[in-house]
């Protein structure tokens, strides 16, 4: 995946097209009038999505980005896709981020929801990540269980995906969860088992984060529209610290993302130089 660009132009024009700025929810994600998961979107059986690099994308930098897709959150993919996508996709390129590779999950509760992870594909076109953010079915579930299911976007990363950055570069990808939950404490082998068809390990959240942090480096957005979600910060901020970050308009979370992408894409490209700089001829084995 990942071999197209985006362009800002066309998909201006597709957007206009397709009506995307005055259609609803339910015109533009057709899997809520099905009320189910896309089948290409069903995690079930999956064993890796891959961001690899290609001749039109040399250095492909990976980008997990977890949407909630329960009831209170809903209208953030809405707005993605109206007009805070291309703001996204323009803006990282713009500033210096030219083979971003966008990865889409769905993520809902997985003691409530009947589909609390939805899983598209690492792509860098236009086209290719309007199709994967349309085909997300925003269930609009969860529940009053105390959090929402963000885990699963930190095992997914963690366990089901395959990066050419890391493999090759030892670079570190990006991974950003946007909700207004406070984060559910584990994630059990029976729920692993259910939505991917295998599993035999409960994960506490630390033991998670520590797993996808070889690979990523790992931001959620809190989204303040609320009260419980202005309580939600605390314990967000305990296990991310400022790697939390909060926003009252939830208009800002593409500039957010964008920002996060730009700086972490910088500090790992002066982090690999690093690497080489330190090593010497005599660390090479010479055949």
């Amino acid at each position: 995946m990942g071999g197209t660009r985006y362009n800002v132009s066309k998909r201006a024009a597709k957007a206009m097209k397709e009506g995307y700025a005055s259609k609803s929810v339910n015109e533009i994600f057709k899997q809520n009038i099905e009320r189910r998961v896309h089948k290409s979107m069903d995690p079930n059986g999956i064993d890796f999505r891959e961001a690899r690099d290609s001749e039109v994308h040399p250095n492909s930098f990976p980008i997990v980005l977890g949407l909630d897709v329960t009831g209170s959150m809903g209208h953030i993919p809405h707005d993605l896709i109206k007009e805070g996508l291309p703001k996204l996709m323009g803006g990282i390129i713009q500033n210096g981020v030219p083979d971003a590779s966008l990865l889409f999950l769905g993520i809902g509760d997985h003691e409530c929801d009947s589909y609390p992870l939805q899983v598209g594909q690492f792509e860098s076109g236009d086209d290719e990540l309007d199709m994967w953010l349309t085909r997300t079915y925003i269930e609009s579930g969860g529940g009053g269980n105390g959090g929402e299911s963000y885990l699963l976007a930190w095992y997914f990363a963690a366990f089901h995906t395959k990066t050419d950055a890391f493999e090759k570069r030892n670079q570190k990808g990006i991974l950003v969860t946007i909700g207004d939950e406070p984060n559910l404490r584990a994630l059990p082998a029976s729920a692993i088992r259910e939505f991917m068809g295998h599993g035999q390990q409960t994960y506490s959240q630390l033991e998670l984060l520590e797993e996808v942090q070889k690979k990523y480096e790992v931001f959620h957005i809190n989204v303040c529209h609320s009260q419980r979600a202005i309580q939600a910060e605390t314990g967000w901020k305990e296990v991310l610290g400022k790697k939390c970050i909060s926003v009252e308009d939830y208009k800002t979370i593409p500039e957010v993302i964008k920002n996060l992408v730009c700086d972490t894409y910088k500090t790992s490209k002066t982090s690999i130089k690093a690497d080489i700089s330190g090593v010497s001829f005599d660390d090479i084995d010479m055949l």
